[in-house]
C-alpha cells in the first residue's frame, strides 16, 4: 500500500522518509509524460524534519551542495531576480531557465538574458509590484511579505498569529516569470512562546535533484528567521503535491535509497544583524556533515 503520508517515528532517522518516498514512487507511482520528459508520479506526500538543537537536514545518502542552496536562498531573501548575481558566485542552478532560448520559449522576449522576471524574491519582498527589469529598485513597492512575517515574529503579542503566510504563487504575474514557482506557499507558526515551525507546500517536486535542495533551503530559512527574531528553530514540515522522478533518475535514486543515513549535521549562524537582507553565506557554519559518495543525475529545465 502506498504510504502517501510519511510519518516520522521517534526511533527512525528523518532521512528515511525521503528514501522511502523514492521506493514508493518507483513501486506504486504512475508513469506520465510531463512538460520536460517522462516521469513516475505520486500525488501528495509529507515529510517532517526536526530542527531543534541546531539540526540541519542536509541529506547524507548523497551530498547536498548546501553552499549553492544557501546562495540561492539569500538571493531570494534580498528580493533579487537577476541570475548574473548567482553566476558571479558560481551558482548556476537557474542558468538553464535564464538563457535567451528558454526565455523566448516562454514568450519573454522583452526580458534580457539572465533576467528571470518576478519570481520568488520579487514575490517575497515586493508581491505584485509591476515588474520591468531585475535591475530596478523596487523598494517600498508591492507587499513585503517577509518583512511582515518578521515584524510578527519579533513581537510577543503577534507571534502566535496563524496568518504568517508567504506566497510565491501570484496568478497576476505567472506569465512574466521565466518559470512559475514550484515551492509556492510557506507558513510560520510559533508555539510554546519561542519555538518556530515552518510548513511549506510545493506544487511540483523533482525528487532526485529539487527536493533535497528544497528541504535544505526552507530549513535554512527557518534557522535564519529564528536567529534573527530571537526564537528557537523547532521543525520543518514539507508537503509536496506532485512528487515525481524523471525516468533517467530511477536507477541512481534506487542506489541512493539503499544507503544508510549518517546523523544530520549542525548549523550555526554567527551573528544577528539588523535587517534580514544583510546576512551572507559566511555567517553560516555547518559542522559534522558526513555523506556518501556522489550520485550523478542531470537537471531538467
Amino acid at each position: 500500500m502506498l504510504r502517501r503520508v510519511l510519518l516520522q517515528l521517534e526511533d527512525e532517522h528523518p532521512e528515511h522518509q525521503y528514501l522511502q518516498l523514492i521506493k514508493d514512487i518507483v513501486e506504486h507511482g504512475t508513469r506520465e509524460v510531463g512538460r520536460n520528459g517522462k516521469v513516475i508520479v505520486v500525488i501528495g506526500c509529507s515529510m517532517y524534519f526536526p530542527l531543534s538543537d541546531n539540526r540541519m537536514p542536509l541529506l547524507t545518502t548523497k551530498k547536498v551542495a548546501w553552499k549553492t542552496c544557501l546562495k540561492e536562498l539569500l538571493w531570494m531573501v534580498k528580493g533579487q531576480t537577476d541570475n548574473k548575481i548567482l553566476t558571479e558566485q558560481n551558482c548556476r542552478i537557474w542558468s538553464g531557465n535564464a538563457s535567451r532560448d528558454f526565455l523566448d520559449s516562454r514568450g519573454l522576449h522583452d526580458l534580457s538574458e539572465n533576467d528571470l522576471g518576478p519570481i520568488y524574491g520579487h514575490q517575497w519582498r515586493h508581491f505584485n509590484a509591476p515588474y520591468t527589469t531585475s535591475r530596478e529598485d523596487y523598494t517600498n513597492k508591492g507587499v513585503d511579505q517577509l518583512a511582515i512575517i518578521i515584524e510578527c515574529l519579533k513581537d510577543p503579542n503577534q507571534r502566535s498569529s496563524r496568518r504568517m503566510i508567504m506566497s510565491a504563487w501570484n496568478p497576476c504575474q505567472l506569465d512574466e516569470m521565466a518559470l512559475p514557482p514550484c515551492h509556492i506557499l510557506v507558513q510560520f507558526n510559533v508555539t510554546n512562546g519561542d519555538r518556530l515551525s515552518c510548513c511549506m507546500y510545493q506544487r511540483s517536486g523533482d525528487v532526485g535533484l529539487g527536493v533535497p535542495f528544497n528541504i535544505a533551503s526552507y530549513s535554512f530559512l527557518t534557522h535564519l528567521l529564528a536567529k534573527h527574531c530571537g526564537l528557537v528553530a523547532h521543525e520543518f514540515i514539507y508537503n509536496v503535491g506532485n512528487a515525481h522522478i524523471y525516468d533517467d533518475h530511477v536507477s541512481p535514486l534506487l542506489e541512493q535509497a539503499n544507503r544508510t543515513p549518517f546523523e544530520f549535521p549542525k548549523v550555526a549562524i554567527k551573528r544577528k544583524l539588523d535587517t534580514i537582507s544583510e546576512y551572507c553565506i559566511e555567517d553560516f557554519v555547518i559542522s559534522d556533515y558526513n555523506y556518501h559518495s556522489a550520485i550523478k543525475m542531470s537537471m531538467r529545465v
